[in-house]
Parts: C-alpha cells; sequence; structure tokens
C-alpha cells in the first residue's frame, strides 16, 4: 500500500490560494509555502482524503500528499491534481560557479 507524506498549506498563503484561478497541467508550488505533517498509507490520495475527512486533520484545499516516488498531488475543488516542487533557474553566473570547466 502507499505511504502519502502530508504537506500542510500554510495558513498565510491558503487564502491567496481559494482565489487563484484554477490552471491546466501541473500546477508548480514552493516549498516555503507548506509544512510538513504526518505520513499515512492509504490505496489512493482520495482513500487518505476519506480517511482523514472525519478527523480534526482532514485535507483542506491546497494541501498536498507526496507519494514514496516524490509524486506530488495537490487536493484542490476540483479534486487532485499533479503537482511539482518549483526549482529556480540558475543564473549564469551561478552556472559557472558550479562548473568552472565551462
Amino acid at each position: 500500500m502507499p505511504s502519502y507524506r502530508i504537506h500542510r498549506l500554510r495558513e498565510t498563503v491558503r487564502q491567496h490560494f481559494r482565489f487563484a484561478p484554477h490552471v491546466s497541467g501541473a500546477a508548480v508550488i514552493k516549498e516555503r509555502d507548506y509544512e510538513p505533517d504526518v505520513a499515512m498509507e492509504a490505496p489512493t490520495p482520495y482513500a487518505a482524503f476519506f480517511a482523514l475527512r472525519d478527523t480534526g486533520k482532514a485535507l483542506l484545499v491546497g494541501d498536498v500528499l507526496e507519494t514514496e516516488t516524490g509524486e506530488l498531488r495537490i487536493f484542490k475543488y476540483v479534486g487532485f491534481e499533479e503537482a511539482r516542487w518549483f526549482v529556480p533557474e540558475l543564473k549564469a553566473e551561478e552556472v559557472l560557479v558550479q562548473n568552472p570547466s565551462v
């Protein structure tokens, strides 16, 4: 059975997330906007949602489930959708410092 690590959206960002327009494709999320929470086992993200629904730790819109393989699913009003962590682009001088042979 898959194990999901729960990442809770920080309350300071949740209001902005609620009113952001729905986008197609994978959502790009920033790690700084999330607080790690417990891990749980469930066959699917929806099973995890229903298992937590009647507890004090229900998943809220904007929360993310991460599988053991690193796959991210963000909970939106329409269900769970694909997500990925934001990775900033390296500036040219940072690339040269990392690869001095270039």
